[in-house]
């Protein structure tokens, strides 16, 4: 008995550094695509008239393919396979990347009407990826390690600092030749596409046969979780899995409704969508569009995007230090609260103050929203079986995106009073 508690001890921590560098790199493929769009803001302002604030546009279309397509997979989140779930998600970011490279190509960058809607049609795609890829990873991963989520969601920043990092060394090298502009923007998308295509195969190939992704699967299944049987098979334990739903479902509880869930931790899911409200109400609309020229000129917004990603980046292994770890319900909230402060702080800046402020403001920006992100994320599923703690990571994310849709929407606030709409 003792010796096969010791076996199972270790086969709970085998392959643990590579499953965090594989949710690292997922979680860098489930926002890169966006990111990348966000980042090369500077060539479709470039293309399309002012009047389309791309910026706003693009942002104001992906949030609500996102939501609605996150509500509806939240709702039906215990029946879903969630190997198929994710993997529908990375195709489709793979398939988004590869679309805006074909759509400017075959447009030869016109910035026409018709190519603005193509890129608005591979928005809502990313859209629908990321509802398939963020609920169905952070519900998997839930049930997992905290570590898991903690990289996953360092993954995500990851992605937007890589992106502005790109961005900046493509305009710095195609910003003296004809078209360079738009050269950069196409090497970037093409990156982009590259690492969308390795997530799909990180995912279905080499994730679900780590010794401690299989351990924890088998562990939920046996708690009564159905979303896992596809990756249980992929690891080739599929009857093993059967066996154990089947026989512990009859001495589980019943589990915990959604409602239940929710009404449990209202609080960590008003923290998302309030983290989420103000960020997205400043970055990237405000960014772009309300800080004046300053002598960086064209590269401004380029290096006000890259300290948020950075930031964001550095803050999400800031929790990793138990002592700088917020873990009280009570302290988290009066922190995200005060996140409002921001607003003012932009305005007054935006208007008064130089680009050394700006810069520092957004990059306190970025600092604050990664780290509350994680602190909310790892603290939140404790204390529950597997397949609540999958549906409980899907509600999470459901609040997110709706933090995010409603920040994007506010984001057109800062519009008012402007002489040109």
């Amino acid at each position: 008995m003792t010796e096969d508690n010791e076996s199972r001890a270790s086969i709970k921590h085998e392959g643990h550094y590579k499953a965090m560098a594989v949710c690292w790199f997922l979680g860098l493929g489930s926002l890169v695509a966006w990111n990348s769009l966000l980042t090369i803001g500077d060539y479709y302002y470039n293309l399309f008239p002012a009047s389309y604030h791309p910026s706003r546009v693009l942002t104001l279309v992906y949030q609500p393919f996102a939501l609605i397509t996150m509500v509806t997979l939240a709702y039906h989140e215990a029946k879903l396979n969630t190997r198929k779930r994710n993997l529908i998600g990375y195709a489709l970011f793979f398939l988004g990347t590869l679309m805006l490279i074909v759509v400017d190509l075959a447009t030869s960058g016109s910035g026409a009407i018709g190519p603005y809607i193509g890129i608005c049609a591979c928005v809502g795609a990313f859209g629908v990826a990321d509802a398939h890829v963020q609920g169905g990873m952070v519900g998997d991963l839930s049930f997992m390690h905290p570590e898991f989520i903690q990289s996953f969601f360092a993954g995500l920043a990851a992605s937007g600092a890589l992106t502005s990092g790109m961005r900046l060394m493509t305009k710095a090298a195609f910003e003296k030749y004809h078209n360079g502009l738009r050269k950069g923007a196409m090497m970037f998308l093409a990156i982009s596409t590259l690492i969308e295509f390795l997530c799909i195969l990180l995912y279905a190939i080499y994730f679900p046969r780590l010794p401690i992704v299989k351990y924890y699967r088998s562990k939920a299944a046996s708690e009564g979780s159905k979303t896992v049987s596809a990756d249980l098979a992929a690891a080739g334990i599929q009857t093993q899995a059967d066996i154990e739903v089947s026989n512990y479902t009859k001495i589980l509880p019943t589990r915990l409704s959604t409602k239940q869930l929710f009404m449990q931790n209202i609080d960590y899911a008003l923290d998302l969508f309030l983290i989420y409200v103000l960020t997205l109400s400043i970055f990237p609309g405000f960014i772009f569009e309300n800080t004046g020229k300053h002598q960086l000129g064209t590269w401004y917004p380029l290096v006000l995007v890259a300290m948020y990603n950075v930031l964001d980046l550095i803050s999400r292994y800031i929790p990793l230090v138990k002592c700088l770890k917020i873990e009280s319900r009570k302290g988290l909230m009066i922190t995200i609260l005060s996140r409002f402060l921001f607003v003012p702080a932009y305005y007054f800046t935006g208007k008064y103050g130089d680009q050394g402020w700006m810069i520092l403001l957004t990059s306190v920006l970025g600092l604050t929203n990664g780290y509350l992100t994680v602190c909310v994320m790892t603290v939140a599923p404790k204390g529950y079986k597997g397949p609540e703690q999958n549906a409980l990571g899907n509600i999470l994310v459901l609040c997110l995106l709706c933090g995010i849709f409603a920040g994007v929407s506010l984001d057109w606030l800062w519009l008012i009073g402007k002489s040109k709409f």
